[in-house]
């Protein structure tokens, strides 16, 4: 069924202890990363959505009691001079975790069918052309073994404005804010159009679209946060591997311990 951001326009407050909902789902993100470590599992978790949507907020509670050694977060900007001349994909290739990490991309690829078309960055040949070498290149890393989950946070125009005016407004934010916003502010409609074309093109079986309201954002975390446990629990394992018994014994041998009964 296509993917309609009207359906995702609600803003309906969190139900329930919002602290201790973060805290569960936090523990079962906990567990997820631990379980990449010790199982060498690659993930990569892509964050879209308008700025002031809520991505940033999203990506430090996700990360949340994490080790720093075994998960990187990307921060997607315009591409340097260099990485112009290449492939649109070719930084992204680079980017891809290793065995035992997690890859977290604040923006992604998919800025070739939305900022880059809209600006016209991209020529129409080329972001029309994109949408069938992103699906590739998604199924390439899922038939590696790297997982991939994708969510977009959607905010109404409304809601934007008064989080952009709260951040201009606030000495420690303020910065924030920058001309590009309200650049992409006043293309909302051809923005729409790009992200409607974007879902319909790559809302593909292995590796689906996972919208969220971001129009309350204490409910979009918890909606962010447990959409992501639920995909990587259906393809993480959540046992803990069996201790290499010759390891065991020599290990209780220098601490003194005594034998497992």
């Amino acid at each position: 069924m296509a993917i309609d951001l009207d359906d995702y326009e609600k803003g309906e407050k969190f139900d329930g202890d919002y602290d201790a909902a973060l805290v569960d789902v936090q523990t079962r993100l906990s567990r997820l990363h631990v379980a990449h470590v010790v199982c060498q599992q690659r993930s990569m978790i892509l964050f879209e959505g308008w700025d002031a949507a809520g991505k940033g907020g999203a990506i430090q509670r996700l990360t949340t009691g994490w080790d720093p050694r075994h998960f990187h977060v990307w921060p997607i900007a315009a591409p340097t001079d260099e990485e112009r001349e290449q492939h649109f994909l070719w930084r992204f290739w680079q980017k891809i975790p290793r065995k035992g990490r997690i890859a977290i991309f604040d923006r992604t690829w998919y800025g070739r069918v939305l900022v880059e078309r809209v600006e016209a960055y991209a020529s129409e040949r080329e972001w029309r052309r994109a949408y069938d070498e992103i699906n590739e290149f998604e199924a390439q890393q899922q038939t590696d073994g790297v997982n991939i989950v994708k969510l977009f946070l959607h905010v109404t125009q409304k809601e934007q404005d008064e989080r952009l005016a709260a951040r201009l407004e606030h000495p420690w934010k303020r910065w924030k804010v920058t001309p590009e916003d309200f650049r992409n502010r006043a293309r909302r409609d051809d923005y729409l159009a790009a992200i409607k074309d974007m879902f319909r093109e790559t809302d593909t079986r292995w590796a689906p679209w996972k919208v969220i309201d971001g129009n309350d954002k204490k409910a979009a975390r918890i909606a962010a946060l447990t959409h992501i446990a639920d995909a990587l629990e259906r393809c993480v394992p959540v046992d803990a591997p069996e201790l290499d018994p010759d390891f065991e014994r020599y290990a209780r041998a220098q601490l003194g311990l005594s034998k497992k009964p």
